[in-house]
């Protein structure tokens, strides 16, 4: 049987398989029959630092409305923030106490200050490491994208000076130029990098003339994502890379892998099967492994990255070009 033991942010894993934050991390019992099905880490569900923001906005919001001079709104503003880190560090301590794989806490946040003194907290109680998950939807035309590259970096440079554990930082596909990014995170130097987080979608639905929320999962194809990026990255930074989105099986794990991922989250694949399609993709990545001679999965880790490939303009937009301008078939 091949060795499918990993290393990734400088957490030794038993295999590449993360469980990534969602409403599914909020509790042990979740969390415990994924480690049982053999996930080798998980990631809890994100605090958000918007969503603490927008409560305490709302008890502005009626305070003004009721004509009232609210002389109690530091103490709100204090206990909110109180309330929500109390529950998040439970959160941490359980899952500590109850597993006995890794535990990576997450961090959805938007400013370099507010959460200094939370992440030492999250620290504390036992994390074994922290995922910042850092977003700054590109529709505020005010403000440049070179301000917002600059925000995003400050925020992880603060990070990593608060705390001693590994920051992992799960990015979005939302940069002027993404490559150039990708290597000013890594130039931070983070433990990791996730390629890629999913964020809210509107829609409209049609019979209600009304804005509604796009579906919420990824699609199976939508492992390409990650895996255009994964490869292109591989080879120009030392740190370790996970991808996120679209997988969903474990023909999709695998070629993550050879893409360059040292490890790959999997969410919606688990509200669509259940735990038990954690140990579906990891006895494929068994098979595959067997099949193909290889000792250990870190055999396979990068080799098809664009740096160990003979043409490596396949993983570049001029193939795009090219698959359509060969087609006798498109109108």
């Amino acid at each position: 049987m091949a060795n499918l033991e990993i290393e990734y942010a400088g957490l030794k894993l038993k295999n590449p398989l993360v469980v990534g934050s969602s409403s599914l991390t909020s509790n042990t019992v979740n969390l415990k029959k994924f480690e049982k099905q053999g996930a080798a880490a998980v990631v809890l569900k994100s605090i958000f630092e918007e969503e603490i923001l927008n409560e305490y906005e709302d008890i502005l919001r009626d305070s003004d409305s009721k004509g009232e001079k609210d002389h109690n709104l530091e103490y709100f503003d204090h206990k909110i923030k109180a309330d929500n880190i109390a529950e998040y560090i439970a959160l941490i301590e359980s899952a500590k106490s109850e597993l006995s794989i890794p535990v990576i806490a997450s961090v959805n946040c938007v400013s370099s200050h507010e959460w200094l003194y939370f992440l030492k907290k999250i620290e504390e109680a036992g994390a074994d490491a922290i995922e910042l998950n850092i977003f700054y939807f590109p529709a505020d035309f005010t403000r440049s994208s070179k301000k917002i590259e600059k925000k995003y970096l400050n925020i992880i440079k603060k990070a990593k000076s608060s705390v001693k554990i590994p920051i992992i930082v799960k990015m979005s596909q939302y940069f002027t130029n993404l490559g150039d990014m990708i290597l000013k995170v890594a130039d931070t130097g983070v433990a990791g990098i996730t390629l890629f987080n999913r964020f809210y979608k509107p829609d409209i639905n049609l019979d209600k003339k009304e804005i509604t929320t796009a579906d919420i999962f990824s699609s199976p194809h939508e492992y390409v994502i990650p895996l255009q990026w994964v490869a292109l990255m591989k080879d120009r930074i030392n740190t370790d890379l996970a991808a996120s989105t679209g997988i969903h099986d474990g023909e999709s794990f695998v070629k993550l892998l050879l893409a360059g991922a040292n490890v790959n989250y999997i969410v919606s694949a688990l509200f669509k099967n259940g735990a038990e399609v954690i140990s579906e993709i990891l006895d494929y990545l068994e098979k595959y492994l067997e099949k193909n001679n290889h000792a250990s999965v870190t055999e396979i880790i990068g080799s098809l990255s664009q740096g160990n490939i003979k043409n490596p303009k396949y993983y570049e937009r001029a193939q795009f070009m090219k698959y359509f301008s060969d087609r006798k078939d498109v109108i």
